[in-house]
């Protein structure tokens, strides 16, 4: 039987990506924009990509199981969830500029919240809905 999947963040790939992206606009910047717009509005977009990418880093892994309490790894903090603290666990399906977007939704008994993107989790929501089932952790979809 192969192991389940107990934690899901951003992929690495991608981050690193973004943060050297962000270091490309940068030495652009610095080197290569000379008009003063066209330099701020590139400054901003460097100093952007660099965040988000050091923020997810920052918080990878952005969902776990562990000793039986669901971890949310924010930027700032991280939520241990009980099996009390969860009210639903849920998927929400639209279309969004030509394809289907999936995003999971864990609503917390404190009316609380957390939807969390492929992005967050580094595959498909779906996927992750059905550990957490068979973890106990999902009431309804």
């Amino acid at each position: 039987m192969p192991v389940q999947q107990t934690q899901w963040g951003p992929p690495t790939a991608g981050i690193i990506a973004a943060g050297i992206l962000g270091l490309i606009m940068a030495v652009g910047v610095v080197t290569l924009v000379t008009d003063p717009p066209g330099r701020a509005l590139v400054g901003i977009a460097a100093a952007g990509l660099l965040v988000f990418a050091l923020m997810s880093w920052r918080a990878r892994p952005k969902l776990a199981i562990t000793d039986d309490v669901l971890e949310f790894r924010g930027w700032w903090r991280t939520r241990r969830l009980g099996h009390a603290d969860i009210k639903l666990i849920r998927i929400t399906e639209f279309r969004r500029i030509g394809r289907k977007v999936r995003l999971l939704e864990i609503d917390t008994t404190d009316d609380r919240l957390l939807v969390l993107s492929r992005w967050d989790l580094g595959t498909d929501p779906l996927r992750v809905l059905d550990v957490l089932t068979d973890a106990g952790f999902a009431r309804g979809r």
